[in-house]
C-alpha cells in the first residue's frame, strides 16, 4: 500500500512539474487573442470571397487563410513571440512554410466537410481552426521563433 502511495506522490509531482509557467501561459493567451482577432478577419474574408465574389468555399478558405496568417505573423512577432532573434524576412518565410501545412489542412478539411459531407462552410471552417491553431502555435513556438522556455 505504501508503494502505491509513493507512486501516486511521484506522479503528482511530475504532473505539477509539467504545468506551464505563468509566462508560458500568458504567451499562449496572447497567441489565442491574436489568433482570435485574425481568425475573425479570416471568417469575414471567407464570407466576402464566397458570397460577394462567388468563389467556391474551398478556394475562399485557402485564400482568406493565407491573408489572415500574414497579418497574424506581424502581430504575433510583436506581441506573442517577443525576443526572437530570427530576422523578419526569414521568420516570415518560415511562418508561411508552417502556414502552408495549415492551408493543406484547411482546404482538405473544407473539401471533406463542405463538398463531401455537405456541412455549412462557416461552421466547417471554425471546426478546422481548432486543429490548425494548435499545430501552428506549436510549430512557431519551437521551430520558427525558437522562444520555447524563454520569457520576455
Amino acid at each position: 500500500m505504501e508503494e502505491l502511495s509513493n507512486i501516486w506522490s511521484m506522479k503528482k509531482v511530475n504532473f505539477i512539474k509539467n504545468l506551464p509557467s505563468r509566462k508560458e501561459l500568458l504567451r499562449f493567451i496572447r497567441y489565442g487573442c491574436v489568433g482570435s482577432v485574425t481568425f475573425i478577419f479570416d471568417l469575414i474574408m471567407l464570407f466576402i470571397f464566397t458570397q460577394l465574389f462567388d468563389l467556391p468555399p474551398v478556394y475562399s478558405a485557402g485564400l482568406s487563410f493565407i491573408i489572415a496568417v500574414s497579418i497574424n505573423y506581424f502581430i504575433s512577432r510583436i506581441f506573442v513571440f517577443k525576443g526572437t532573434t530570427r530576422p523578419l524576412k526569414q521568420g516570415y518565410l518560415r511562418f508561411m512554410l508552417i502556414a502552408l501545412g495549415g492551408v493543406i489542412i484547411v482546404t482538405l478539411g473544407m473539401h471533406i466537410m463542405v463538398i463531401t459531407l455537405k456541412w455549412q462552410y462557416i461552421i466547417s471552417r471554425i471546426l478546422i481552426a481548432a486543429i490548425t491553431g494548435i499545430c501552428n502555435y506549436s510549430l512557431n513556438l519551437y521551430v520558427n521563433f525558437r522562444v520555447a522556455g524563454k520569457h520576455f
